[in-house]
């Protein structure tokens, strides 16, 4: 079933009833309240084989969140490049990203507007301190000058392909007044991709699509976008899901294969899939038109998402989950070809309740093992980070466990394995690895933890620190009384 413009307030309410019955819309999940007094925040990722979340505050700190509470040393520092933002900034710190071999090469990326208003894209060292990225190393990659205060886009991200893949605005003010977008000599309302490491400070990879066409810049991945604010890959194929806001009636998701590049997403020959300059004759049939579509009475402003890979919630794998920063709707459908399908108004399932509220969605973000987050924009030092978790019951948000242990994976495994514990109350966590006599191989966790959803890892190693030999173990987690396990595989 199409979900195109014209078919729009029908098909919400036709598949929105066909789903109420669907398991996935059945999905029994709460979202429960990490961190709160946060400035400014916009972005939530994690990293590679690490159980941390870093926590991207607009006015240029990094912040951690281990262990169920705030680190107070912030990841990085760079409040000084960047403008003090309020309400409606657009500029500011916007995105982060890991390198692929983190913590191995540790580097880390940052998308940031200075107070020069020129994009950067920054690489910065880690400290002997792994929670702490050293400031006063910076290596600048790429630096855009921005024409006006808005549209600046933010993500960036590593591909598949370990490319870094860097989302442009079109560069601000409305309808693109110089047609930046459309324009193949400008990097500006674009997808760039990069290989940030193998050049100085970049090289191109041999495979952009316009490499070759003296006209286009040779780092386009896909052009005519407005303000890809926030977008992402999927985990599990590749895919690329951008979340496009709109100008005057329309906002999009567009969608594009793994590893297919080349696309023009249309602005500002066409806002949606309806024409905007001009305002007819704008031959959708030469461009790439987006998956989806919804109006200004739905919303203003979309918050691109993510589609859900991780394994606490087993029912919502392959869901793309996005919201509305203005109207704070969220929603999630399953792409079916070229049109969508089991498509679901998530907006009360994902209400927290307590008197607490979502109102200023700005990012749907995942950790290192595709848990989901939401980050709370707030109104200066009132932002909120939440978590989708399961409740583990379809009579109401009240859990009938205090504990859920997921699947290890990998499992067979030779290097180091990570598993979900979930949470529903605070108490002590006891986290151990045994041998097949029931004896104690290794200690991963025993701590105090807030509610919430734990991705942890055992690298294979003893509680000496000694490479573990191969064969079978068993994974033993302990809360308030209450004990799981799982079996283990090491592979040597």
């Amino acid at each position: 079933m199409s979900l195109r413009r014209h078919q729009l307030l029908l098909a919400v309410s036709l598949v929105a009833a066909i789903c109420a019955s669907t398991p996935a819309a059945r999905a029994a999940f709460i979202t429960t309240r990490l961190a709160s007094g946060l400035r400014y925040p916009v972005y939530v990722t994690g990293a590679p084989n690490n159980s941390r979340l870093y926590i991207v505050e607009q006015r240029g700190v990094i912040r951690i969140y281990a262990g169920g509470a705030l680190l107070p040393t912030p990841f990085l520092d760079i409040d000084s490049l960047v403008i003090d933002p309020t309400q409606f900034e657009e500029r500011g710190l916007l995105g982060l990203a890991f390198h692929p071999d983190f913590p191995e090469s540790a580097f880390v990326f940052v998308d940031y507007v200075n107070n020069s208003n020129q994009t950067v894209i920054a690489r910065y060292p880690l400290t002997p301190n792994p929670d702490v990225a050293d400031a006063s190393k910076a290596k600048v990659i790429l630096t855009i000058n921005q024409p006006y205060g808005n549209h600046k886009g933010g993500t960036l991200l590593f591909g598949p392909d370990r490319y870094l893949y860097i989302g442009m605005g079109d560069g601000g003010s409305g309808g693109d007044p110089e047609n930046r977008a459309q324009d193949p000599t400008m990097l500006l309302g674009k997808i760039l991709r990069i290989d940030p490491i193998g050049g100085s400070p970049y090289a191109i990879p041999p495979d952009n699509p316009f490499l070759i066409d003296p006209n286009y810049r040779p780092e386009i991945w896909a052009m005519g976008v407005r303000n890809p604010y926030r977008w992402s890959f999927d985990r599990l194929t590749g895919d690329m899901w951008i979340g496009e806001v709109g100008q005057n009636n329309w906002e999009e998701v567009d969608y594009a294969p793994a590893g297919q590049g080349g696309q023009n997403w249309g602005w500002r020959l066409m806002e949606g899939d309806a024409c905007f300059n001009p305002s007819t004759g704008c031959r959708p049939d030469t461009l790439d038109n987006p998956i989806y579509v919804y109006g200004h009475s739905e919303g203003c402003s979309i918050t691109g998402g993510i589609v859900y890979r991780g394994s606490a919630i087993p029912e919502l794998q392959g869901h793309y989950f996005f919201a509305d920063y203005c109207s704070a709707k969220i929603w999630s459908f399953v792409r079916s070809g070229p049109d969508t399908s089991q498509f679901v108004d998530r907006t009360a399932q994902m209400a927290p309740g307590g008197g607490l509220s979502i109102g200023s969605p700005v990012c749907i973000g995942q950790d290192g093992n595709g848990e989901m987050y939401i980050v709370e924009r707030g109104n200066g030092t009132d932002g909120e980070l939440y978590q989708v978790i399961p409740s583990q019951t379809d009579a109401g948000p009240t859990p009938r466990h205090a504990l859920q242990l997921g699947a290890p994976r990998p499992n067979p495994f030779s290097a180091s394995t990570a598993f979900p514990v979930s949470l529903f109350r605070a108490g002590h966590l006891d986290v151990d690895v045994t041998d097949t006599r029931g004896r104690r191989v290794a200690g991963l966790v025993s701590e105090h933890r807030d509610p919430g959803v734990y991705t942890l890892a055992w690298d294979g190693r003893d509680a000496g620190g000694r490479l573990a030999p191969s064969g079978i173990y068993f994974l033993r987690v302990t809360f308030e009384g209450k004990s799981e396990t799982r079996p283990l595989t090491l592979t040597r």
